[in-house]
């Protein structure tokens, strides 16, 4: 079979899809400096960006892990995702409190969906 990395770099590719699996690397906020809302609407809407460029979409999930700087900001996160996330296509999550590249991130989240 055949891997398919998307958008690489020398250290990263953005998505790598194999076995009709997308994997995405971790993604964060388009503007660092927002609050925890703007942080992970944007970093959503780079994930439903990065799935379609593989013929996926976010009903497809298969499984996310979320990195919060802060877990005071669970329920800000949760706001966000529960209406992002269709109804009926939850993948299975994990969301723990992390140390993040970059001081001012406040959100980051891996993606597996199927392709």
């Amino acid at each position: 079979m055949n891997i398919g990395r998307h958008q690489t770099s020398e250290r990263t590719s953005k998505v790598v899809v194999y076995n009709n699996v997308a994997y995405l690397c971790g993604q964060v906020a388009a503007d660092a400096n927002a609050d925890i809302t703007e942080q992970t609407q944007t970093m959503l809407a780079k994930v439903e960006e990065l799935l379609e460029s593989v013929g996926s979409d976010r009903s497809r999930m298969l499984s996310a892990t979320i990195y919060l700087k802060d877990m005071a900001d669970f329920a800000a996160l949760n706001a966000v995702w529960n209406d992002w996330v269709p109804m009926g296509h939850a993948p299975a999550r994990a969301c723990v409190q992390a140390a993040m590249a970059r001081p001012e991130l406040l959100v980051e989240i891996s993606v597996t969906a199927a392709c």
